[in-house]
C-alpha cells in the first residue's frame, strides 16, 4: 500500500511537470517578449514583381512580410498617414496548429526609404485557440512599445494614424471608436525619416529575431484611408499594392480605392 501510494505520488508529479504551458502562461511569455523589445515591424522585404493585371497598369509586387497598398514620392513629402478598419478574429491557418500572429497599421517610409519608419497598428494574435490583440507604436529601428488603456476586442473600429512634424518628431495615436477610448505617444528618434512612403499595411512581423507564424486574418479593409502632404490630402487609389509571398506561396490578396485598402487572406 505504502508503495503503491508512493508510485502514485511520483506519477502525479512526473505528469505535472511534463504538462504543457497553459494559455495564460504561453500568452504573458508572448508579452514578454514583446516589452523586451522582441516585437519588430521590419521595412519591406520586396520580392519580385508580378505580371501585369488584365493589362492595367496596376501591377503587384510581391514581399515576404509586407501586404497592403504604399504610396512613395520622390520629393519626400508624407506628413500624416491615417485609416480606420475593423478589428478581425485570427484563425490558425489550414493545418496548423500553436500560435500565429498578424498586424495592421498606417506608417510613414520604410518602402522606397528603409532607414526609419514611424508607424502604429494593432497585432492579432491566436494561441491554439485563445485570441488576444495589442495596440502599439513604432519608430524604426526601435522596436514595437504597447499602448496600456486601451482594450481591444474582436469587431471594434479603430482608428490609426501617424504624424511627422518633422524629420525626427511625431506622434502616433490609436482611437478606438466603438469604446471611445483613444491613446496617443509624442516620439522622437535620431533615425531621420525621409517622409516619401505612406503606408495601409497587414505585416507578417518579427518576434525575438525571426518572423512569427502568419495568421489567418481574414479580411482588414482600411477606410477613410489618407495620407497628408505640403500640398494636401491624397488616398490610396494608384498606390503600389503588396502581397505577402512565402515559400513560393502567395497569401494575400490586395485591392486599393479612391479612400480603402482591402487585404485579405487568401
Amino acid at each position: 500500500m505504502f508503495a503503491s501510494a508512493l508510485l502514485s505520488i511520483a506519477l502525479l508529479a512526473t505528469t505535472a511537470f511534463a504538462a504543457p504551458p497553459s494559455r495564460s502562461a504561453r500568452m504573458e511569455s508572448r508579452l514578454s517578449r514583446r516589452r523586451e523589445g522582441a516585437h519588430f515591424s521590419r521595412p519591406n522585404q520586396r520580392l519580385e514583381s508580378a505580371n501585369l493585371i488584365g493589362g492595367n497598369v496596376t501591377h503587384v509586387d510581391y514581399s515576404s512580410n509586407w501586404a497592403g497598398g504604399v504610396l512613395s514620392s520622390a520629393s519626400g513629402t508624407y506628413k500624416s498617414v491615417t485609416g480606420t478598419f475593423v478589428v478581425p478574429t485570427p484563425k490558425t491557418p489550414s493545418g496548423g496548429s500553436g500560435s500565429y500572429s498578424a498586424s495592421a497599421w498606417v506608417g510613414i517610409d520604410g518602402d522606397s526609404c528603409e532607414t526609419a519608419i514611424l508607424q502604429t497598428g494593432v497585432d492579432f494574435t491566436i494561441d491554439s485557440g485563445s485570441v488576444s490583440y495589442d495596440a502599439w507604436y513604432e519608430w524604426y529601428p526601435d522596436s514595437a512599445h504597447d499602448f496600456s488603456g486601451i482594450p481591444i476586442k474582436a469587431g471594434d473600429t479603430i482608428k490609426v494614424t501617424v504624424t511627422a512634424t518633422s524629420t525626427k518628431a511625431g506622434s502616433a495615436v490609436i482611437e478606438n471608436v466603438t469604446t471611445g477610448k483613444t491613446v496617443s505617444k509624442s516620439l522622437s528618434s535620431s533615425a531621420a525619416l525621409c517622409e516619401k512612403d505612406a503606408e495601409w499595411i497587414v505585416e507578417d512581423f518579427d518576434e525575438g529575431g525571426t518572423q512569427v507564424p502568419f495568421a489567418n486574418f481574414g479580411t482588414v479593409t482600411f477606410t477613410g484611408a489618407s495620407a497628408t502632404t505640403g500640398s494636401g490630402s491624397v488616398g490610396p487609389s494608384g498606390s503600389d499594392i503588396l502581397d505577402i509571398k512565402q515559400s513560393g506561396t502567395v497569401l494575400t490578396s490586395v485591392s486599393t480605392g479612391s479612400s480603402s485598402v482591402t487585404i485579405s487572406y487568401v
